[in-house]
């Protein structure tokens, strides 16, 4: 059953980028920020850099968790991990759209799972490959 944990951390990063489009798409409404414009008022701001932000990290998380899933021996392992990154950019999607002084303790423990997650699975390739397997 906790094999199952990185299909769910992947499921559940969708959902974020899903949550921080609405923010984005709601705060152009609220402020009147007409398309393709990217700036015009802070809380649009905030929650256009949000959106990027989740975007490029997604971008690193997920190859890292499925390789650390594929190859780092325990799946449940690389999903608890991947779900402690979840967690952490959803903190920071919270955090940075309120005031973006605070973004930086979720942000760097973000960073800190996605790194892991990508050595993991790196070291594990790794040792496979000079194991000739």
């Amino acid at each position: 059953m906790l094999d199952q944990l990185p299909a769910l951390d992947t499921a559940l990063t969708v959902i974020l980028l899903l949550y921080t489009a609405t923010k984005v798409g709601a705060a152009r409404g609220q402020h009147g920020i007409k398309a393709p414009a990217i700036s015009g008022h802070p809380e649009f701001e905030r929650a256009w850099r949000v959106q990027m932000n989740t975007l490029e990290a997604t971008v690193m998380f997920l190859p890292s968790l499925w390789l650390a899933t594929q190859y780092g021996g325990q799946p449940w392992l690389a999903g608890v991990v991947g779900l402690l990154w979840v967690l952490s950019r959803s903190w920071y999607a919270v955090a940075y759209q309120r005031d973006a002084a605070r973004r930086g303790t979720p942000f760097a423990m973000a960073s800190l799972f996605m790194s892991a997650l990508l050595a993991w699975g790196l070291v594990a390739i790794l040792i496979r490959m000079l194991a000739g397997a």
